[in-house]
């Protein structure tokens, strides 16, 4: 300690590690709560049921986006909303967009076109969510149901009530990672990229 205190730069910068460290892994365990916690448990209705996308191939969603389509119709089957709203732009290349791979999807699964809308905005989370917020005030809807994958809800979450949106997650499991490994890393990422859209804003 008194090493310390003969220079007190270190003492600063040790206490800014500290302080770092303990806000990473606040950060971290907040995000890992949210993983494992399902709003719709506790939440019987919303406005929408907003689908995050994920990788399409050619219009055929990828396992990821096809477990997150799969929840999204099982909400919609037990009444939880009256729309489901599918998320997701394109990249480069792409014939058709996620939103609509996505539309397509469950329109095909059964569920009634008029209930599912394709929002084909933006190529980033913050994007998608903002231009799915601008759709529902347009409409006066208020609440939805985010559907994505578990280490998401944190993020997705506060993204959505910055917008206006009054949020609740109803993560899928399926399409998640299904190793250890891969799980943290999922969390582990989704910590760092939390951190970064607090202090960034995107």
């Amino acid at each position: 300690m008194s090493a310390f205190r003969r220079h007190p730069v270190l003492f600063a910068l040790s206490g800014l590690a500290l302080v770092a460290l303990l806000g990473l892994g606040l950060t971290a365990l907040a995000v890992w709560r949210s993983a494992h916690t399902d709003d719709a448990s506790r939440v019987d209705q919303a406005d929408v049921i907003l689908v995050l996308g994920a990788a399409q191939y050619g219009g055929e969603p990828s396992p990821v986006f096809e477990g997150r389509l799969e929840h999204a119709a099982l909400l919609y089957r037990e009444g939880r909303a009256h729309t489901v709203v599918v998320l997701g732009g394109s990249a480069p290349g792409d014939t058709t967009t996620e939103a609509e791979a996505g539309r397509d999807w469950l329109v095909a699964q059964g569920l009634p076109s008029e209930a599912v809308v394709a929002s084909p905005v933006g190529t980033t989370t913050l994007e998608s969510l903002r231009a799915a917020a601008d759709w529902m005030q347009a409409r006066d809807l208020r609440s939805a149901f985010l559907v994505s994958d578990p280490w998401h809800n944190l993020r997705v979450k506060r993204m959505a009530s910055d917008l206006g949106i009054e949020a609740y997650t109803s993560a899928t499991w399926r399409s998640a990672a299904r190793t250890e490994g891969t799980r943290l890393d999922g969390y582990l990422r989704e910590t760092f990229a939390y951190l970064y859209y607090r202090v960034f804003g995107r």
